[in-house]
């Protein structure tokens, strides 16, 4: 899968190429901000028209990495839903789709800020998950960790063949991860913005999405 394996809190994980995070020993897969409904809430809050189809894309990059890994557990680290509203307007076609990648595993929505609240899909809705002295959580906290977060949307940038690519990264430091976003219309926070120094340390690394997962100093990837 062409992806970058690294050590946190004594367990080894890999940072995978689609951007979602796996953890072989538990078979625990965990992707962040997948931000469904996000056309259909900007459509009702009268903002930008934009093509009703990034939740079916969303989610069938996210039935790849299932079907690739065949995790036991799934965990949804926060802003699933782009809104409440948009949860609850999840055509059903949507939503028995969902519950077929959730049957037969352990699928675990992680409460963010833009989803607070339980939907009325198949899964336990938590706060926060610990699993072997890793905590799961939507927001990382200055001075916290050993955790896997989200929110951030980071994104890095990469020179190639002398042009600038940007692409979303997971940012790693000895004690934390900070996952990129997996929703298809969600937007990036550049790494060199100075909300990332509260929570990673200087020596954190970026690791690159697309084809193949690409690890760079933090600092060689400033987008």
């Amino acid at each position: 899968m062409n992806s970058h394996a690294f050590e946190i809190a004594g367990n080894c994980l890999e940072a995978l190429p689609s951007g979602a995070l796996w953890w072989p020993e538990q078979r625990l897969l965990a992707v962040a901000d997948l931000h469904l409904g996000k056309a259909e809430r900007l459509a009702r809050q009268g903002g930008s028209l934009l093509p009703p189809y990034e939740t079916a894309e969303t989610l069938e990059r996210l039935e790849g990495v299932l079907g690739a890994c065949a995790p036991r557990t799934v965990v949804l680290v926060g802003d699933s839903f782009d809104d409440l509203g948009a949860a609850d307007a999840l055509p059903d076609d949507i939503a028995e789709r969902i519950a077929r990648m959730a049957a037969g595993r352990r699928w675990i929505w992680i409460a963010g800020n833009h989803d607070p609240g339980p939907v009325d899909l198949p899964g336990t809705h938590l706060a926060e998950h610990r699993v072997e002295g890793l905590s799961f959580r939507h927001i990382a906290e200055p001075g916290g960790g050993p955790d896997v977060s989200g929110h951030y949307h980071p994104k890095a940038r990469l020179w190639l063949r002398g042009q600038s690519i940007r692409r979303p990264c997971f940012l790693i430091d000895s004690r934390r991860v900070i996952l990129p976003a997996f929703g298809t219309y969600t937007g990036g926070l550049r790494i060199d913005d100075p909300a990332f120094d509260r929570i990673v340390t200087r020596d954190a690394i970026a690791v690159l999405t697309g084809k193949r997962a690409i690890a760079l100093p933090r600092s060689a990837a400033m987008a």
